[in-house]
């Protein structure tokens, strides 16, 4: 990354997050694999850079280099951005979301803040090295202070939503307008969707029911979402052609550019299965993580049962309550098969282990001993089932 350099940068700035961190990453991964004039930096915490860098080694072709500061997969590269997530009232070493729990997600939002400046010191050496700004800064779009940052060092700034188009334009309209919040009704409509589209309150999180505009929560929201409306355009991590709808909702509440980049996945899901592929190593390019069960325990047990027989139900990285687990596991008891994944966590015990009190008296034996279901109690390995012909069962 040297002045004898002389590509063009891109330099990327995903939120402290699994389910954005990843996209991040398999975006860099897209543009390197389309055109190799680019050298792409991707800005972290120390904890998140030490994960992507671990994302990066599993590359079928990787090409680190010497360099202790930063791992290149050709020209990606990685930055780390001094963090202390104690100095703010946090746990030690608490760099990304999956390691909190549900009421210290308002501070760390807001600590993240923080990383403004380092960030600015960045770009700045960037600019030093280089003899220009960075060709762009694709940022989270609750990292929406980047956006000033790039504008005032001469940058393109660009948003990048790490969900699907409809889902941003819901998410965006509601914290913006909290429209749960002048309404009488039992259900409220957000502006800029479909009247016919109607939401009820118990869909709402538990810090989007408390949200009044004056609370923590609504605070980094608003502001972080507006700086991102100043942006020259968005990135969405969908499809053009499914989501017609939420596209054309969701360009109309931006009023700027917005291109469907999406689906991003990793280089492996893209290419024909073969019995020789690395399930494992599928995953781990994907996530990050290994599984909490072994990919041909799962396989094994999808051949048992008839296609389109199964439901699978992903929690991702975030918690529900108890008695949301409880009610959920009643209702799958009721349906043939299941597939339980990838990872559950109760309350806001989001490290503690699976416990049997969270489940229905002995449902996790009846549901082994019967074969009817499969709970995975940490990561699923995904892609080696949805990389397959076994994707038909579900």
């Amino acid at each position: 990354m040297g002045s004898a350099d002389h590509r063009q940068h891109i330099l990327m700035l995903p939120f402290l997050a699994q389910g954005h961190l990843i996209p991040f990453l398999a975006l860099a991964r897209q543009i390197h694999r389309r055109s190799t004039g680019f050298t792409i930096t991707i800005a972290s915490t120390h904890l998140n850079v030490q994960y992507l860098r671990s994302a990066l080694s599993s590359d079928p072709d990787p090409d680190p280099n010497p360099d202790s500061n930063s791992l290149s997969c050709s020209k990606i590269h990685l930055a780390e951005l001094p963090f202390c997530s104690s100095d703010h009232g946090l746990p030690p070493n608490a760099e990304n979301t999956e390691s909190l729990s549900g009421n210290a997600l308002p501070i760390f939002c807001h600590a993240s803040r923080t990383l403004e400046a380092p960030f600015r010191r960045l770009v700045r050496d960037i600019m030093y090295q280089e003899g220009q700004p960075p060709l762009c800064i694709i940022s989270d779009v609750f990292f929406g202070w980047a956006v000033n940052v790039a504008r005032s060092l001469g940058s393109v700034s660009v948003t990048f939503t790490t969900c699907g188009a409809y889902g941003t334009a819901a998410y965006m309209s509601f914290w913006l307008n909290l429209p749960h919040r002048h309404t009488d009704c039992e259900e409220f409509t957000l502006p800029g969707l479909p009247d016919s589209h109607r939401f009820h309150p118990s869909q709402l999180h538990q810090l989007a029911k408390a949200a009044d505009g004056t609370d923590t929560w609504s605070i980094f929201m608003q502001s972080q979402i507006s700086l991102s409306l100043l942006s020259h355009g968005w990135l969405c991590n969908t499809v053009e052609d499914i989501e017609l709808l939420g596209l054309e909702v969701l360009r109309k509440l931006l009023k700027l550019p917005v291109w469907a980049i999406g689906p991003l996945l990793p280089p492996a899901a893209l290419r024909k299965y073969s019995p020789s592929s690395s399930g494992l190593n599928i995953s781990r390019q994907h996530a990050g993580k290994k599984p909490g069960i072994c990919p041909e325990n799962c396989i094994e047990w999808l051949n048992l049962h008839d296609p389109a027989s199964v439901i699978y139900v992903s929690f991702g990285s975030q918690n529900i309550g108890a008695s949301q687990m409880r009610e959920l596991a009643l209702g799958l008891r009721k349906w043939k098969t299941f597939h339980l994944g990838p990872k559950a966590t109760i309350g806001f015990d989001i490290k503690g282990e699976f416990r049997a009190e969270w489940l229905p008296e002995g449902f996790e034996k009846r549901m082994t001993e019967s074969k009817q279901g499969l709970l995975v109690h940490n990561w699923a390995p995904n892609w080696r089932f949805w990389h397959t012909n076994l994707r038909e069962r579900f």
